[in-house]
């Protein structure tokens, strides 16, 4: 057949388009198209009244106006840098335009057939992995364009003078939640991709997106819960945390688990885990081929595993003592109860390894040796570099997040949630929202999603006291927290400690699990591993995955310390447990779980299958 005469004249117009391109983008069926949009709309009204519905009765009060009060405050700090001078608000956005108009250039020349002079280089970004962000000329523009722009805005942070340090990171974050949120990838008619699932799909897949958004607003309670993976192909003790263990001891904030011994004899010291209590215990026993536990269980520990409550408002005064005493101190009576052992090696993870050193500072000074050694997991004791969680912390945020715990006794773990995922929108919410809302796919189930999504509440004392003491103030490692009436040290803890690291942690980083190195009192042997908070953790050694370094005492600089440290492939875990053996090697027959301990139930147990 004969070239289309349109197709002709928009070759001779625009000699460097192909017509043919637009064709995916065409709608085809309007009639369906329209009704498909119809019920679109049908189902976001669902989603607005599961949002009023709460909020009508009275069940939720918002306090959205708080944090876009803070933000907008903010980021007026950086404006007013900028407006002060007329002549430098003009650099400013003649830059910015400069920019723009290059990016029309090189579009013009493209669309009529010349080859443009190339655009500067940008990192490789998975937003813009379709192929059409660079071959349409449309897309390719919007593409630029964002880019130039979120390049822009940041360096009009980075450059406003004046700002006290915590002001401009508070800045930068939130220019980069704005610039995330505002991404074309986002959005259906500047996404190529989403454009031409609209379009084939008739508009049927925002129809099953909007259905799916109405849906997880109801499962949130009038608050969005974005579902990241399939729930309903998990159950916790079914598939996930199934290591073969009993509840042995419960106290009001925690239960004790007792993992039974797959070896005939195991190490003479037990092992008690010490978790976060922000998230729950099982991301160190999603399953078997990656649980930490079964595999510590496999190299001889009698492993303990202290399960925290998931608090309500009956815990509401429970602090930081509560926790090292009621939590820790409950534990390690425990092990002695069951085992007759009073030496022990403990870990502690994240928040968890927080408390495990304020715990042993304290016991140092009450004169309490049990613990032999501890193995800290991307743990801070020194927040000074404690990345962009600092963003939410200082006096008038504490205040409101305290003013909102005093109400209920705790803070909602959705919160907390919702504030780690910020720390990396554009892969922890954003593809989601476009996965979900906007194509209508369904997640693919994945077992550390799923713990993810299970999000625990942070008691109110308990809480309040972690934001001041170590976020705000700094004062563990200034040995300035006070626990049981008197100040505690970090430098009075002179066991062997192994700290761990995480390369591209976003919450605990390097840099300051490094330095917090320093503050303790005894032998330190720092090791960093590779990947993030929880992927360089549980890396088990059969996956041969990332790498790890080891390297001298852990002093001066974290960047001189790594040029000077030797890589190793694969996972950590080996050389952990080498090391615990070198401590005290001593093996005894396998234990019973409990001993001479009434169980009080299978593991996982019931605390840990509380939902917030």
């Amino acid at each position: 057949m004969g070239e289309n005469k349109n197709e002709t004249h928009a070759r001779d117009a625009f000699p460097g388009f192909d017509p043919a391109a637009i064709e995916p983008y065409v709608l085809k069926d309007p009639e369906a198209f329209t009704v498909n949009l119809a019920r679109t709309v049908e189902n976001l009204g669902k989603a607005a009244s599961a949002w009023l519905a709460p909020r009508e009765t009275g069940e939720k009060t918002d306090v959205v106006a708080e944090p876009l009060v803070e933000m907008v405050k903010t980021l007026s700090k950086v404006s007013e840098y900028w407006l002060a001078d007329p002549k430098r608000a003009l650099e400013a956005q003649t830059h910015l335009f400069g920019s723009y108009f290059g990016i029309w250039s090189r579009s013009l020349m493209r669309m009529s057939g010349e080859e443009p002079a190339a655009a500067p280089a940008v990192k490789p970004d998975k937003r813009f992995s379709d192929a059409d962000w660079e071959k349409n000329p449309f897309f390719d523009f919007l593409r630029q364009a964002y880019l130039v722009t979120a390049d822009w805005a940041d360096r009009m942070v980075r450059d406003a003078e004046g700002l006290d340090e915590h002001t401009r990171h508070k800045a930068a974050f939130y220019v980069r939640q704005i610039t995330s949120a505002l991404s074309p990838a986002n959005f259906v008619t500047t996404n190529p991709q989403l454009y031409r699932e609209t379009v084939a799909s008739s508009g049927a897949n925002l129809v099953k997106g909007m259905k799916m958004f109405a849906e997880d607003i109801a499962a949130g309670g009038g608050d969005l819960r974005m579902r990241q993976t399939d729930t309903s192909k998990f159950a916790i003790g079914e598939n996930i945390a199934i290591t073969p263990g009993k509840v042995i001891a419960q106290s009001d904030v925690c239960q004790i688990i007792q993992y039974e011994a797959s070896t005939e004899t195991v190490l003479k010291r037990p092992l008690l885990i010490c978790p976060p209590w922000i998230n729950k215990y099982y991301v160190l026993d999603l399953n078997p081929a990656k649980s930490f536990i079964k595999w510590a269980v496999d190299q001889g520990h009698t492993v303990f595993v202290i399960s925290w409550v998931n608090p309500d408002e009956r815990h509401a005064q429970k602090d930081w003592e509560a926790y090292a005493r009621e939590g820790i101190g409950f534990a390690l009576d425990t092990i002695t109860q069951a085992t007759g052992e009073t030496d022990v090696n403990a870990i502690g993870y994240c928040v968890g390894g927080t408390l495990l050193s304020a715990t042993l500072a304290l016991h140092a000074r009450e004169g309490d040796k049990r613990i032999r050694t501890a193995t800290l997991f991307t743990t801070q004791v020194d927040f000074t570099h404690a990345g962009d969680l600092k963003v939410f912390v200082d006096e008038e945020q504490i205040q409101m997040i305290e003013a909102g715990m005093k109400a209920s006794g705790y803070l909602d773990g959705s919160k907390m949630a919702t504030a780690f995922n910020m720390l990396r929108a554009s892969e922890l919410i954003w593809p989601y929202f476009v996965n979900n809302y906007l194509k209508g796919q369904d997640p693919m189930p994945f077992d550390l999603l799923y713990w993810n999504s299970d999000s625990t509440r942070m008691p109110a004392a308990n809480h309040s006291f972690y934001l001041r003491n170590c976020y705000l103030e700094n004062k563990l490692s200034r040995g300035e927290m006070v626990l049981a009436g008197d100040k505690i040290s970090l430098k009075d803890v002179k066991i062997p400690i192994y700290n761990l690291a995480t390369r591209e942690d976003h919450i605990a980083p390097p840099k300051s699990v490094f330095l917090g190195s320093s503050s303790f009192g005894g032998k330190v042997t720092f090791v960093l591993t590779g990947s993030g908070h929880i992927a360089g953790v549980v890396n088990p050694p059969d996956k041969k995955k990332y790498q790890f370094w080891t390297g001298p005492a852990p002093k001066g600089d974290y960047e001189a310390w790594l040029e000077k440290a030797k890589e190793t492939p694969g996972s950590w875990w080996p050389h952990w447990h080498d090391w615990i053996e070198k401590q005290d090697k001593r093996r005894v027959p396998a234990r019973k779980p409990g001993g001479p301990l009434n169980t009080l139930e299978e593991a996982p147990g019931s605390f840990v299958r509380a939902r917030a």
